[in-house]
């Protein structure tokens, strides 16, 4: 989903108090794969991914970012951490009854989990979506048992009304994770502006 007048931002990075959001750099392939074969952090995930497909991942996240000048951004988290994860924005390809739609997401290494960087980057993200591109709205989505991600959601303004839940359909009738729950948040609903300055 582009802005409101059709355009695409330019190329940036966000900061906020304790993250910086940045394009993606050849030394995050690594740890971005050790964060990938984690089975903690792929839980509600059909699998880990391989360091192939990692790689692969890896990617298409940059070429998207090259292409629109936004996406999933890396977390880098000064003094702490030189690459976390990810946080940022990305567009859906699969038939779903909300589609189109853009979709704000992250995935942090365990190590970041229980420090509130997830909502401090989401925020930012939420900010950038509305303020820069002009989205009207920005959804995101997991599995039902994914409390942790579902957490954040609430944090971060975003709702769910269960009659929108729907069965992903990149996984078989009948798997475990199917069944996903769907949150969020329209542009007219966010009452003050979210903390994160494009740089």
């Amino acid at each position: 989903m582009r802005s409101s007048s059709g355009g695409i931002a330019p190329s940036t990075d966000l900061r906020t108090e304790r993250l910086w959001l940045r394009p993606w750099r050849p030394s995050d392939r690594e740890p971005f794969a050790r964060l990938n074969a984690n089975r903690r952090v792929m839980e509600y995930f059909p699998a880990p991914l391989s360091r192939g497909e990692s790689h692969l991942l890896a990617d298409q996240i940059q070429s998207h970012i090259d292409q629109h000048g936004w996406g999933l951004w890396a977390v880098e988290i000064p003094g702490v951490a030189s690459f976390g994860g990810f946080i940022g924005l990305a567009v859906p390809h699969f038939d779903a009854p909300f589609m189109p739609c853009t979709e704000i997401g992250w995935r942090l290494e365990p190590g970041c989990w229980g420090h509130g960087y997830a909502t401090e980057g989401a925020r930012a993200i939420l900010a950038f979506g509305f303020q820069t591109l002009g989205l009207d709205e920005i959804v995101s989505f997991t599995t039902e048992a994914n409390h942790r991600s579902r957490r954040v959601m609430e944090r971060i303004g975003m709702t769910r009304d269960p009659a929108d839940d729907f069965e992903h359909p990149s996984l078989p009738v009948g798997h475990a994770l199917r069944r996903h729950v769907l949150y969020r948040i329209r542009q007219v609903d966010v009452a003050t502006p979210v903390p994160g300055r494009p740089q």
